[in-house]
């Protein structure tokens, strides 16, 4: 079973939102061996702004901010190492599939990333808290799931 994290995802496992227990068990799964894990490079960068984000607003001190990035920094070159993460590059044919979706479906082009991204990976599921995204998603003919529905995500990842 793989799953694709979009940045939304991703920031929920080191931030404490809705949702965030979802990404925590495909995390606790990853980590047990039962799960692999796709994300886009295109993520990293993205989930660095948002934190960065946070800290510049104030919601997060310098020392938060600190320990929030150094564990997203480390668990993800632990879970590199471990082979149950897979970056996925950003490369030239990922970005020229997106284009369509941004002309038909008027979506961010970072979305239509990750929609490519979770294509190329080869993922099982596409996991995410924009519904915009999931929608587009969904009607390429991707398993798409909202973060809020872990019952979902359990039901997935166990029939798996």
């Amino acid at each position: 079973m793989k799953v694709y994290l979009d940045s939304s995802a991703i920031v929920k496992r080191y931030v404490s939102e809705p949702g965030s227990s979802t990404v925590d068990y495909v995390f606790d799964r990853g980590w047990i061996g039962d799960v692999s894990i796709a994300i886009s490079i295109w993520n990293i960068g993205e989930v660095l702004g948002v934190l960065s984000e946070r800290r510049r607003r104030k919601w997060f001190s310098e020392e938060e901010f600190m320990k929030v990035f150094e564990n997203f920094a480390g668990e993800t070159v632990r879970l590199l190492r471990l082979k149950v993460l897979e970056v996925i590059p950003l490369s030239t044919s990922i970005l020229i599939e997106a284009w369509p979706l941004i002309l038909k479906d008027h979506i961010y082009e970072a979305d239509a990333i990750q929609i490519q991204s979770c294509i190329y990976s080869n993922s099982n599921v596409l996991l995410s808290g924009d519904e915009k995204l999931i929608e587009i998603a969904l009607k390429t003919g991707l398993n798409a799931v909202n973060v809020k529905d872990e019952d979902k995500v359990k039901e997935l990842v166990e029939r798996n």
